[in-house]
């Protein structure tokens, strides 16, 4: 083996860069799957948040509409001839709204569950005595909702009897 001027032995001239360039190869492989990694660990993060407010909202929409099947099954509440004037539901009085039109009477009113917003109709047929519960529940409150908040999700659920 012969020794150049500072000692060392001979190298090929092809060679004197590659473990460099694999080592840049290298970090850029393990940078871009650190990243992918991130990015997917991010977005199943969203995807669980989404879930579980729309669970909320679901559970809120529930919520309101057994609250108005309370009241008009047992109390006879929504009665045509005498509207209720508020309604209280899960310790949370709110007003009530009426509107007739042809033989169809509405009740809407809204209220606030845990901070929750619920949106509640009921409509009483008078042709033949039919009833609608519609309920839409949200996953912000009801400020929120009215301000456009983009996370807000909205669920609902109808009872007919």
């Amino acid at each position: 083996m012969s020794m150049n001027r500072k000692g060392q032995g001979t190298r090929d001239k092809g060679q004197e860069g590659f473990t460099l360039l694999l080592a840049a190869l290298v970090a850029s492989v393990v940078l871009a799957l650190g990243t992918s990694i991130f990015a997917l660990a991010q977005k199943e993060l969203q995807l669980s948040s989404v879930g579980r407010d729309s669970q909320f909202a679901f559970y809120t929409a529930d919520s309101a509409a057994e609250c108005a099947l309370f009241w008009d099954i047992r109390y006879t509440l929504f009665a045509t001839s005498s509207p209720p004037a508020s309604v209280t539901c899960d310790a949370q009085t709110a007003s009530v709204t009426v509107q007739t039109q042809q033989a169809v009477t509405t009740f809407t009113y809204q209220y606030e569950s845990g901070g929750l917003c619920a949106k509640v109709s009921v409509a009483k047929q008078d042709t033949h005595p039919r009833t609608t519960i519609h309920a839409n529940g949200y996953n912000t409150s009801c400020a929120d909702i009215i301000s456009s908040a983009s996370r807000a999700l909205e669920r609902s659920v109808e009872l007919r009897y």
